[in-house]
């Protein structure tokens, strides 16, 4: 992705890591929703369309997505430097929040109290990724060629229950020859 352009403003390390440091604030857990929300909306980072193909690039590359996606957007406004503070802001909470509830759950984890509570958190994250996954759709709604390529991974993957990785290789081909089939 090419380098902040014209209108847009620098981003300093210092707002890289507080940027990255409220999605692991908000987001423990399902964090990839915030990610977006921070990047496009509330810091204007990003616009709808640079993020949604981010998203998409660090959606296939190995380890996790946001952790890719903070590296990326680190990396984009600050080099190396960035990367490592995007990614430390983002890890920083979390890390210490594992380490309390930890400590908390070697002490109280039996208590059947607990249990209701943890699987209704599951149900939010699943609500948090199908809001993004209909947001980043929306970015596309006026390509036809976008939305075939959404609708055949869904049918895919969701639907047939295919392997992911060559489903992805499949529709990135899919992509290619369609990107370039409307260039024509």
């Amino acid at each position: 992705m090419p380098p902040a352009g014209p209108g847009r403003r620098a981003v300093g390390l210092a707002e890289l890591f507080t940027g990255f440091l409220t999605i692991g604030l908000r987001g423990f857990g399902g964090v990839l929703p915030w990610a977006r929300r921070m990047a496009v909306e509330e810091r204007g980072w990003l616009d709808d369309a640079e993020c949604t193909s981010l998203l998409g690039l660090c959606q296939v590359l190995p380890g996790p997505n946001v952790v890719n996606f903070s590296i990326a957007v680190g990396s984009r406004f600050g080099g190396a430097a960035g990367a490592a503070a995007s990614f430390a802001g983002l890890i920083a909470a979390p890390l210490a929040i594992v380490l309390l509830l930890g400590v908390l759950a070697d002490r109280y984890g039996e208590l059947p109290e607990l249990a209701h509570p943890i699987g209704a958190l599951g149900a939010a994250s699943a609500g948090l990724v199908w809001a993004t996954a209909l947001r980043m759709v929306a970015a596309h709604r006026r390509s036809p060629p976008a939305l075939l390529v959404v609708a055949a991974g869904f049918a895919a993957v969701g639907l047939a229950h295919w392997p992911l990785l060559p489903v992805v290789l499949a529709l990135a081909v899919l992509s290619l020859v369609l990107q370039h089939g409307q260039r024509r």
